[in-house]
């Protein structure tokens, strides 16, 4: 009995497309790639590490035998905005936009147009507290990066499936 049970839900989860989250079906152009990024990125070591997570294997160098695909890193920055104001007349509230911009470089030498990656998040600032809201920006911007690269990945999972 107890064999059953097992076996019925294992089959309904499956039926259901059910799968754990940063499982992804990796095409076969992106078993091999390299990381052409700015010195000492941040996003671009959360960005090998979620390829590595996924199947990739991350390439030191584009100069291997097949040519790899190659992840260009052209920009990644933070920008904000205020939402609203304080009764005194201060920023209260602010909208955080961390965007990345790249470039794929098949392997055959063709390039596809430069593509961004963008995530945002609100804020709220409080000038009394200083100290632990500079905490919590650090906090947040490190979640950033990691959405950021999660919708890179998928974003050139889906590019090179087309």
């Amino acid at each position: 009995m107890r064999t059953w049970i097992i076996l019925l839900i294992s089959l309904t989860i499956s039926s259901c497309g059910f799968q754990l989250r940063d499982n992804y079906q990796l095409p076969p152009s992106l078993q091999q790639l390299h990381l052409d990024a700015p010195a000492f990125s941040e996003f671009a070591e959360i960005v090998a590490d979620r390829f590595q997570l996924a199947g990739a294997q991350v390439l030191d160098s584009a100069n291997q035998q097949p040519r790899p695909l190659v992840i260009q890193i052209l920009d990644d920055g933070l920008d904000r905005r205020a939402l609203s104001l304080s009764s005194s007349g201060q920023v209260a509230e602010y909208e955080l936009i961390y965007s990345v911009s790249y470039v794929l470089h098949r392997a055959d030498g063709s390039s596809l147009a430069p593509r961004t990656v963008e995530v945002y998040r609100d804020y709220q600032d409080d000038p009394n507290f200083a100290l632990a809201k500079t905490r919590e920006r650090e906090v947040l911007v490190r979640e950033m990066r990691e959405d950021a690269a999660r919708a890179l990945l998928r974003q050139v999972i889906a590019t090179l499936a087309e």
